[in-house]
């Protein structure tokens, strides 16, 4: 029996821990129909059937399974030891993939790249902005980034950026139709801009009272539903409808003129957004760049 080379079972092992060759190929930076081909090779080369395959899923066999339990610890070990031999070089290589909510790239990620690849020219950063919730050791992402209060249990967190907080803003003209709202519950009878999840579900505008701070959530009403809060935005600066957005995403149209913000006393404590990542599986010497640098930032 002839032994396979080392990307042969690299590709194997992503494969029989992920289930699906799509999953896999995404993790390795690969196209699935280049995983297929490499999972045949191996097969013929070991003279044995490792996986059951089916139009939805991937089942290993015995003999995979005995290669999962009995070769992938030694596997593992030599990959960080490849891992660690890399990091004796003063120059960081190699792929980091992040998942990251749209607004978050915008208005605290990118900076912090700009910084990190004028740092390690020689990394290759993939972002894929989406706000639904994503599992990122599934997917094959090497960190993502949630709010803090959305955060996986089982994850390391590094606080990303200030909070950021919501608030309610509209043009000067549509603001001047009506008296101004003084209370959330006054919305109602306002055209406001709505925003759905990737899930389907209305996001709910959150409120604070002046005095006592208790939380106040209503579902608003309007004429415009929207997936991305800059479009929100851009329709709130056209008169549309009120908009409940990131304060700091509404700071030039309100530095101009351009927008207005309504309920200000009522504005909510902020959120912060996080940078996460598996705690039981080691770091690329990329990632922990990334860590390193957001660490020394102040």
């Amino acid at each position: 029996m002839a032994e396979p080379d080392f990307q042969l079972l690299r590709i194997f092992f992503a494969v029989a821990q992920a289930r699906s060759y799509r999953r896999a190929a995404l993790g390795l930076g690969l196209s699935p129909s280049a995983v297929s081909q490499a999972m045949r090779k191996l097969e013929a080369q070991l003279g044995i059937a490792l996986l059951n395959r089916s139009t939805r899923s991937v089942a290993l066999t015995a003999a995979g399974q005995r290669l999962l339990d009995e070769a992938g610890p030694a596997l593992q070990s030599l990959s960080q030891t490849f891992a660690g031999l890399g990091e004796l070089s003063a120059v960081v290589r190699g792929q980091l993939r992040l998942s990251v909510p749209r607004s978050a790239a915008r208005l605290c990620l990118m900076p912090l790249l700009a910084r990190f690849q004028r740092l390690h020219p020689h990394v290759q950063v993939e972002l894929s902005t989406q706000d639904g919730m994503v599992d990122i050791v599934e997917q094959g992402f090497d960190a993502g980034v949630r709010f803090t209060e959305r955060l996986p249990a089982d994850m390391v967190a590094l606080p990303l950026g200030p909070a950021q907080r919501f608030i309610v803003v509209g043009s000067p003209a549509l603001l001047q139709q009506h008296p101004p709202p003084q209370h959330p519950s006054d919305l109602q009878a306002w055209p406001c801009i709505r925003q759905r999840f990737a899930s389907g579900a209305l996001f709910r505008w959150a409120f604070a009272e002046p005095d006592s701070g208790r939380a106040v959530e209503i579902d608003v009403q309007g004429p415009l539903t929207v997936d991305d809060q800059s479009v929100a935005l851009s329709a709130a600066l056209d008169g549309l409808g009120l908009a409940y957005v990131y304060e700091i995403a509404a700071q030039e149209g309100l530095r101009s003129g351009r927008l207005q913000q309504a309920l200000p006393e009522w504005t909510a404590p902020g959120t912060g957004f996080a940078l996460y990542y598996p705690g039981r599986r080691q770091a690329s010497p990329a990632l922990r760049a990334l860590i390193e640098l957001l660490r020394a930032t102040p």
